[in-house]
């Protein structure tokens, strides 16, 4: 058994709880509230610019110079592609330059990018790929499960074929590829290392969907909204 399978094997019943959470299944039957999809966009554009420097920092990491290119153009592709998509949907649900610049991140979200830094700069390039490839990878199977619902909400169906595409199962395979052949050729120390980083991330995917579909701030702050 290739490492990729092992570790979506055993991390199949946190992927399940990806695949039936409400966020995820209001945006398949075009039932989520707006606000909830609203709140991830502004949550997911600050991971995203966060997690396009782990890629960066993935290719100052790798031994030979195609995989350096590799992991700076998918760090290119981070900014083009989901930038693009969230400068799209942030125009269309009303996003304001004031909201973006007064933007803090959510506990959830905060906690995720922290432990994606921890991940990388701790350990190797297998290190990176671990923690980054559950965000890759669920995200594909999502779209993949969902391309055949055509919500009502074009902003719901847009995201759905933004994930469901070849373009984007190319680069999944392609960092799958490159967890594995890592896998091979390190310590099982470090297998278990790096086994332990895709776990938490693939918790925090989970997470993230809880965070966005409950609104989630910081205790103090809630606390301060009920006074």
């Amino acid at each position: 058994m290739k490492f990729s399978e092992l570790l979506r094997k055993e991390t199949n019943h946190i992927w399940e709880a990806n695949f039936n959470h409400p966020f995820i299944k209001g945006i398949g039957e075009g039932t989520l509230p707006i606000e909830c999809f609203r709140y991830y966009v502004m949550q997911d554009a600050y991971y995203l610019s966060h997690f396009a420097r782990i890629q960066s920092l993935g290719g100052t990491k790798a031994d030979d110079f195609y995989t350096t290119s590799r992991m700076a153009a998918h760090a290119q592709g981070t900014y083009e592609a989901e930038s693009e998509l969230h400068r799209n949907f942030s125009e269309r649900l009303n996003i304001t330059e004031e909201e973006q610049a007064n933007f803090k991140p959510a506990p959830t979200a905060y906690a995720y990018t922290s432990h994606l830094y921890h991940a990388s700069y701790q350990g190797h390039l297998g290190d990176v790929i671990a923690a980054i490839l559950p965000c890759y990878w669920i995200y594909q199977e999502i779209g993949e499960k969902l391309k055949n619902y055509q919500p009502d909400e074009p902003i719901y169906q847009e995201w759905i074929n933004a994930y469901g595409g070849e373009w984007f199962k190319e680069l999944v395979e392609e960092q799958i590829n490159r967890l594995d052949d890592i896998a091979e050729q390190v310590t099982e120390a470090d297998r278990e290392r790096m086994k332990e980083h895709f776990t938490i991330s693939c918790h925090y995917e989970l997470a993230f969907w809880e965070m966005a579909y409950n609104l989630e701030k910081w205790p103090a702050e809630a606390e301060k909204l009920k006074s």
